[in-house]
């Protein structure tokens, strides 16, 4: 998106009020510069109310003064302004109620079409609490799927914590501008997240943290991912909100259970009796959100519209078409061999980074020439693909 369209969606964004007139003009115009080009007609034509239409004709000094900070933020490497009217929107997040006008990504946005579980619970867990955050979202992680939460002390920060140290895919959703940790005690895992993952905000940059942020925060986790592990929450806490709002979404929720003793088992058991499914093991939360995880590599591909060719058949030694004519991919392909590899070794192997591969080795699992078993890759055969083939794959 070019500056111009960035100007013209920061205006929309400004105006404030309700999101579906203006998701609307977007879907009818095409364009963050069309729909502002196109006058107080076609503004109130999609449903805009007097206030937004007078915030969008005049804007106020102090919008004013918000869009340059944001313009700045986005002059940078690594900083990204994903509209609803670009197709790169995550797809998951179309689905969920109200989603946002747009997001700022700090980091691969990418990875907000990455398969990924949100593991939430209590910014005051026990040990054992914090320990089970550490081991499903390992356990997450080596499965291939990646973890979200919304870098909150606590087990937020363990999940992070056990996804970076795995090399797997982390996202962190914030309830302030996308610039601004918080708690400002993890910073330094905000710019870990930033540089091997994605910090996602639909608040512009340097806005502050605000109680009323978190419940339109949580939904967000919730949105980008394929289910909601609820690991230790007290009996009102905003885990059990984004467990609420995945529900609503259409979402797996999942409960780890605890000690009738642990005021923060509480909440997990008031979602088991609500009908969250009871979780011992990450293999039973792999196992539920993999019907979702396919119709999310559905989107991906129709997405990406070109898929990997000649990886799959007898002979061929590289991966390549127009859009992914890319020594890296040739490289990992070259990595890959018949036996399972783990990422420590494909790392080794290629120079790149784990989170660079994990988005790669995604994309090829998804065009189905690599097969993704406990953490471990390896080239799909050719009777597989033939197989996938004949299955009108």
């Amino acid at each position: 998106m070019d500056s111009t369209q960035h100007q013209a969606l920061l205006r929309l964004l400004a105006v404030g009020g309700a999101s579906p007139p203006r998701r609307r003009l977007l879907e009818t115009l095409g364009t963050p510069r069309a729909a502002l080009e196109a006058g107080a007609r076609a503004w109130r034509a999609a449903g805009l109310d007097e206030g937004q239409i007078r915030a969008l004709d005049a804007p106020a000094p102090a919008a004013q003064a918000e869009q340059q900070r944001a313009l700045d933020w986005l002059s940078a490497p690594d900083h990204h302004l994903i509209g609803w009217h670009d197709p790169d929107y995550p797809a998951l997040l179309r689905r969920i109620p109200g989603p946002p006008l747009a997001l700022f990504v700090a980091g691969d946005p990418a990875l907000l079409w990455y398969p990924l579980v949100a593991v939430v619970g209590s910014r005051s867990p026990t040990a054992g609490g914090r320990d089970n955050a550490r081991d499903f979202s390992r356990a997450l992680a080596e499965a291939g799927l990646g973890v979200a939460s919304g870098l909150a002390a606590g087990v937020d920060t363990a999940a992070h914590e056990a996804a970076l140290a795995a090399g797997a895919v982390t996202v962190a959703v914030l309830g302030s501008g996308v610039d601004v940790p918080y708690p400002r005690e993890n910073a330094g895992l905000h710019a870990r997240i930033a540089a091997a993952g994605a910090i996602v905000s639909e608040h512009p940059p340097g806005a502050p943290a605000r109680r009323e942020h978190f419940p339109s925060r949580n939904r967000l986790i919730a949105g980008l991912a394929l289910g909601t592990l609820v690991v230790e929450a007290a009996g009102r806490s905003g885990a059990l909100i984004t467990a609420r709002l995945a529900a609503e979404a259409g979402r797996e929720v999942f409960a780890v259970p605890g000690s009738i003793h642990n005021p923060m088992a509480r909440g997990c058991h008031r979602l088991i009796r609500e009908g969250a499914a009871l979780v011992e093991d990450a293999r039973e939360v792999i196992a539920a959100v993999g019907p979702l995880g396919s119709e999310l590599g559905d989107a991906l591909r129709g997405r990406l519209s070109a898929p990997i060719t000649g990886a799959g058949s007898a002979g061929s030694g590289a991966v390549s078409d127009s859009r992914l004519d890319d020594p890296d991919y040739n490289r990992l392909w070259e990595a890959l061999g018949h036996d399972p590899t783990g990422m420590d070794r494909l790392v080794e192997r290629t120079g790149l980074t784990a989170a660079e591969l994990s988005s790669m080795l995604l994309l090829m699992e998804l065009e189905g020439h690599v097969v993704a078993e406990h953490g471990r890759y390896s080239r799909k055969s050719c009777h597989d693909a033939s197989s996938d083939a004949g299955r009108g794959k």
